[in-house]
């Protein structure tokens, strides 16, 4: 699996102070709605997040947070933003209303270039809750792994996120050493003996 892919599934892999990224870019798409005032749907919301993501605006997409996950973040000098990509394309899916309509579930597409040169989709459902009279975003959860649980970061627990990070690396990281392994075998010599100098 492509990093890009484990950068866009962890929106917060900018671990580094959060005033040393950029906050650049324009929007080359319209975002559906009112630039001055808050969207008041979760699924204009999250469109609103993506488009700053997929623009470079951590600031736009940092105030779209929940005050907790922009406090917590801010603590722990974490950017939920990737570095904005004018390659990158996504889709705002179905919203599933949950705990009396005080917590929603957006599900989203994100398509952009991996290092391969071709394009690739990750499916993504946004966690959004209501905060005060607006719809904020408070976590994401998305399939790092084929055919397992999907990883489920939660804004509002930078501790628990930067763990859930570290251990999806470390398994990616043990994976590709898995997938090299075979190779590098092949290219031993026929009788097994190790070559020295």
């Amino acid at each position: 699996m492509d990093s890009r892919r484990l950068l866009l599934a962890a929106l917060v892999l900018s671990l580094g102070s959060a005033s040393g990224c950029g906050s650049g870019g324009s929007s080359t798409a319209p975002t559906g709605g009112a630039a001055a005032s808050a969207p008041t749907q979760p699924a204009e919301v999250v469109h609103e997040f993506l488009e700053a993501i997929r623009t470079g605006n951590d600031d736009k997409a940092t105030q779209m947070l929940t005050e907790v996950a922009r406090r917590e973040t801010a603590k722990h000098e974490l950017v939920v933003a990737p570095p904005g990509s004018d390659t990158a394309r996504f889709i705002v899916g179905e919203v599933e209303f949950v705990m009396k309509d005080e917590v929603a579930h957006v599900a989203s597409k994100w398509t952009d270039v991996g290092e391969d040169g071709q394009p690739h989709t990750d499916d993504i459902i946004w966690a959004l809750r209501r905060d005060g009279a607006a719809w904020r975003i408070a976590g994401m959860a998305a399939n790092i792994f084929p055919g397992e649980p999907p990883l489920l970061l939660d804004f509002e627990n930078p501790e628990d996120m930067i763990q859930k990070q570290r251990m999806a690396e470390e398994e990616m990281q043990r994976r590709a050493r898995a997938a090299e392994a075979p190779a590098a075998n092949t290219a031993r010599p026929a009788d097994g003996n190790v070559l020295r100098q």
